[in-house]
């Protein structure tokens, strides 16, 4: 959770002395005011309204229970996240959504199925999933290699791993699969890091909470404790060693705990966020953790002996361009300026600019937040869940964010929050001109960005299948809500679904890239980025006014090192499922 510092001032800084020189001439203070966070009261211009509010006429009725408010439980505020999947195998995506009611609370996860497209229903009853408790992040991906997603819960009090049964049926394998993780769990993602074939696990643990120690806000009113109260904890890696089976009993997975012997499990760190990526280029996927108040790791896969090295440093992402470890919290990748290589964005307190990093050459960051326009953004937010994707596909990732304080203090007034409306901000968007430069639409869609709540997770995801890339928020203490695409005169589209055969899932970790109307565009097959959640494993190109592409290549990662594979283009406004082995070698 973010700290709150006193005595810090915020000093103002020449963009052309940080672009220059980069150097600290001053701090951003942690210390959030009405001055620094309220919206900037200004009349809403022309311009794009790129959503509408959805969430009754699509059927999703989820409410979060935070549980019983007030005696400020400092695991409360970082909030729960959700997933988008396929759970049935129907190619239409699902949602689950995530309770932090507690462990003797009736209120469960829940579950809907959607039944066509724009309409969902609840399944929850009998599935498997529908466990209460302190429940944080969700990562899914096919453990056991059967062609069904499974579901990964991180808790508070720990981890639970879900197998998918089909038929929409999951059941509880924790305990036979070896997974114990007695930390605060919050973001984590499956990934392939030794390229055997099975999908292993790494989870990002946050702090050594103590619930005897009391914290205050500046008023001395009893407040949320930030994360300098606490020490941080290690992080942890599972490698899977493929499926075990017991009589009388369904199939199950066996993971083994390597995180000390990968390195990762050597050092602590508040960690909030991550997302697994091949960022050196050399075909093995390295894991990013975003931390919170302290430098962030970039864990550079070693290709042997399940060994990592941090090279956060070396590689530029640490710190921000002022030499500031700011407060990280979620993590979105994608490449902003279409050169080839993506790049990371990270969400920070009010108080601080959120980070930018963009790669180049290949390996290497640099922050260009300033570059890139975002610090003159209409107001400030305390950014949790962020994500980059082209939401009027004219071929340029644009950028989504939701906020919400984790410290009272906050500007909103008769929000209807309660309890809650102390620590309620607005969310944000912000479109890309192409050239990774963008611009603050937030006052121009209102649906979106006018709502005052407390927001953790996000994903985006074309749930309706009409080629517009929708939005799901999740927030504390309210409902959860979906977001339909209306951006108007969308351009072409292409969206893309790699499967591997011979693992008989999809290809985590590969890379795809599209050359539409003389441009290339890329995107990685990772459903783990944003905060606490998990999106879809379909990727989704805008490709602007072309109308075919010319060919799709396929950076296929596996114990034969990275192969490409060439695919014909064709026409645009399509799903296009492509299979490792059916393309033509490059």
């Amino acid at each position: 959770m973010p700290q709150r510092a006193s005595h810090r001032h915020q000093i103002v800084v020449s963009v052309t002395l940080i672009a220059v020189t980069g150097l600290v001439t001053g701090f951003i203070g942690c210390s959030s005011s009405k001055s620094t966070t309220e919206p900037t009261p200004e009349p809403v211009t022309d311009g794009p309204n790129w959503f509408e509010d959805v969430t009754d006429a699509w059927g999703i009725d989820f409410l979060h229970d935070a549980g019983p408010t007030g005696n400020y439980y400092t695991p409360q505020p970082m909030g729960s996240g959700a997933a988008a999947f396929d759970f049935n195998g129907d190619d239409l995506l699902d949602v689950y959504l995530l309770q932090f009611g507690g462990p003797n609370s009736k209120s469960v996860n829940r579950l809907y199925r959607q039944t066509a497209p724009g309409k969902f229903q609840d399944v929850t009853a009998g599935s498997g999933l529908d466990v209460s408790g302190h429940n944080h992040g969700v990562a899914v991906g096919d453990v056991n290699n059967d062609g069904k997603p499974d579901v990964l819960l991180t808790q508070f009090s720990g981890i639970k791993l879900f197998l998918n049964l089909g038929g929409g049926k999951f059941a509880d394998i924790t305990a036979e699969s070896g997974l114990v993780n007695l930390s605060w769990g919050t973001s984590a993602a499956f990934l392939d890091y030794n390229l055997d074939g099975w999908l292993d696990l790494v989870v990002v643990n946050y702090l050594d909470y103590d619930p005897n120690r009391e914290c205050r806000f500046t008023t001395g009113e009893l407040d949320y404790c930030g994360p300098s109260k606490f020490p941080g904890t290690k992080s942890k890696l599972y490698r899977n060693r493929g499926p075990q089976s017991a009589p009388g009993k369904p199939p199950s997975v066996a993971f083994e705990d390597v995180s000390f012997a990968s390195g990762i499990g050597r050092l602590v760190g508040p960690g909030l966020g991550v997302t697994p990526a091949d960022f050196n280029g050399d075909g093995w996927p390295d894991i990013f953790i975003a931390n919170d108040g302290e430098p962030n790791r970039l864990w550079i896969n070693q290709k042997k002996d399940d060994a990592f090295a941090d090279e956060a440093v070396s590689r530029g992402v640490a710190y921000s361009a002022m030499g500031k470890a700011y407060a990280g919290m979620g993590v979105a990748v994608g490449d902003v300026n279409n050169d080839g290589l993506v790049d990371l964005y990270v969400t920070h307190l009010g108080d601080q600019f959120h980070t930018l990093w963009r790669q180049g050459p290949r390996g290497q960051f640099r922050d260009k937040t300033v570059d890139a326009g975002l610090t003159g953004t209409k107001w400030r937010g305390t950014g949790f869940g962020t994500l980059m994707a082209d939401f009027n596909n004219d071929g340029a990732l644009d950028i989504a964010q939701v906020n919400g304080r984790v410290l009272r203090g906050g500007p909103g007034s008769d929000t209807g929050l309660g309890f809650w409306e102390p620590y309620a901000e607005k969310n944000q968007l912000f479109a890309n001109d192409g050239t990774g430069k963008f611009r603050d639409i937030s006052p121009a869609n209102k649906a979106f960005c006018d709502l005052w709540n407390v927001a953790r997770g996000l994903i985006a995801a074309d749930f309706d299948r009409d080629g517009g890339v929708d939005l799901l928020v999740t927030a504390i203490g309210t409902r959860a809500r979906l977001y339909k695409n209306v951006a108007p005169n969308r351009g072409h589209w292409i969206a893309i679904r790699a499967l591997d055969p011979k693992l008989n899932r999809e290809a985590y970790g590969a890379e795809v890239r599209v050359r539409a109307g003389g441009k290339e565009f890329v995107r990685l097959v990772n459903p783990a980025d944003s905060y606490l959640c998990s999106g879809p494993q379909i990727l989704h190109f805008g490709l602007g006014t072309a109308d075919s592409i010319e060919w799709v290549q396929v950076t296929w990662i596996g114990l034969d090192g990275p192969r490409k594979e060439t695919f014909p283009g064709g026409a645009t406004n399509r799903v296009l499922t492509l299979k490792r082995g059916e393309g033509k070698s490059s």
